[in-house]
């Protein structure tokens, strides 16, 4: 059911992985900036940011196994999205209450579009459970959103640590 998807999972798969790995490089490269001190904010920035890419990685990878099973395939997305709404809506919560943003673009971004993004995956998984097409479109649409928003979230969080680690200098 996904082989018209092939090239589409392919290319999400990659971004999400390959953006997960230079995050990795970017943190280590600011290790400075992640101590006690910060530990809220990674908490609350850092970390989402993390699992988004990894959700997009792992539901890219799930998309292109060679057999599919529908409804296995609809129960790994369906997991995935309740542990991400999950997560999404603690994190929206965080970030409206923290006095480390008070800018509505970070509300957005880390809060309320990851959280709209796994509500996506879910009626995504409940859709292919049932075997109609909206399911492959609400799939990859979801996917594309957590990996746009979470790529102006990395960059937000680089230019936060750079400036930051610039002030103390």
């Amino acid at each position: 059911m996904l082989k018209e998807w092939h090239d589409f999972y392919i290319l999400m798969g990659t971004a999400g992985a390959t953006l997960l790995g230079l995050l990795f490089v970017a943190v280590s490269l600011g290790a400075g900036y992640l101590t006690e001190a910060h530990q809220s904010g990674t908490r609350t920035f850092m970390s989402p940011v993390v699992i988004h890419f990894t959700s997009v990685f792992f539901l890219s990878a799930v998309a292109l196994f060679p057999s599919h099973q529908p409804k296995f395939v609809a129960a790994l997305i369906g997991a995935t999205a309740l542990i991400g709404a999950v997560i999404s809506t603690y994190i929206t919560i965080q970030v409206v209450r923290t006095d480390m943003t008070n800018y509505i673009q970070d509300y957005l971004a880390y809060g309320l579009l990851p959280t709209v993004a796994y509500l996506v995956l879910l009626a995504a998984a409940v859709s292919i459970y049932r075997g109609k097409d909206f399911g492959l479109n609400a799939l990859a649409g979801a996917l594309l959103l957590l990996t746009i928003a979470n790529i102006r979230n990395a960059w937000d969080l680089m230019l936060t640590m750079v400036r930051r680690h610039l002030r103390n200098d």
